[in-house]
């Protein structure tokens, strides 16, 4: 993992200043990339610039998606960020610092997304599933709410501290990469009936959020594709086999 790799997602901010001051704080520790879900026209560049100040050529290199899951399909690993916790809030929320540590032994040839929700609301239900894990920022609970831009250098800076270990790793496969994984699962769960049409939309949020916390390589992705493709193959073959002896 290094800085150059780690990209920043805001949904919908609200306030241009927020994105400016948001600049300053990735400038801080080393991070360059930046991409909005929403439309260019809705923020005022003069406004970002008087945060950014010299960060503001980070803004010029923006990129504005229609969906984190557009904003994030190269990265291997999208955290969004949340002081909510619930059913739909993930199985568990790292904090900043173990987040660093869990995804200290990615590869510094992948891409690694902080994705942070609009400043009025945070990431809704819908929005937070689109990622595939969770992290939150302890605070006082009589004042819980964050300014954007400080919790974008919070965990930031955890990132930066562990990467100045300078630690290296494996090369984990894209969430583009791992939704072509799990439509074979899911594909394969489906035609032996283990659960109706019905029920494939949650099936396939499971599996997108377990495969992309492992972390997979490409060779560990095709061999379990392979185990499920082959244990359909058995399963059917062997109703066809019972059919004809009845």
């Amino acid at each position: 993992m290094k800085t150059e790799n780690i990209v920043v997602v805001l949904d919908h901010p609200d306030e241009s200043r927020n994105i400016g001051a948001a600049c300053r704080a990735m400038a801080n520790n080393g991070v360059k990339i930046l991409r909005i879900v929403g439309e260019r026209e809705n923020y005022d560049e003069e406004r970002i610039r008087i945060l950014a100040i010299h960060a503001f050529p980070i803004y010029e290199k923006v990129e504005f998606f229609s969906s984190i899951t557009e904003a994030t399909k190269d990265c291997a690993i999208s955290a969004g960020t949340t002081r909510r916790r619930g059913k739909k809030r993930k199985e568990k929320l790292f904090l900043p610092e173990e987040f660093a540590s869990h995804v200290s032994p990615v590869s510094e040839n992948a891409k690694i997304a902080v994705v942070f929700g609009n400043e009025r609301t945070g990431l809704t239900d819908e929005q937070f599933s689109q990622c595939t894990v969770g992290v939150t920022i302890p605070s006082c609970p009589d004042f819980a709410s964050l300014n954007l831009s400080h919790a974008v250098q919070i965990i930031l800076y955890a990132l930066f501290r562990e990467i100045s270990q300078n630690l290296t790793g494996f090369t984990p496969i894209t969430l583009d990469r791992i939704d072509i994984s799990v439509n074979n699962i899911c594909n394969n769960l489906q035609k032996i009936g283990f659960f109706h049409v019905t029920g494939r939309d949650d099936m396939e949020r499971f599996w997108r959020s377990l495969l992309a916390r492992s972390a997979m390589s490409e060779s560990e992705a095709q061999y379990i594709e392979k185990v499920f493709s082959k244990a359909a193959g058995l399963i059917q073959s062997k109703s066809a086999e019972e059919s004809k002896n009845i």
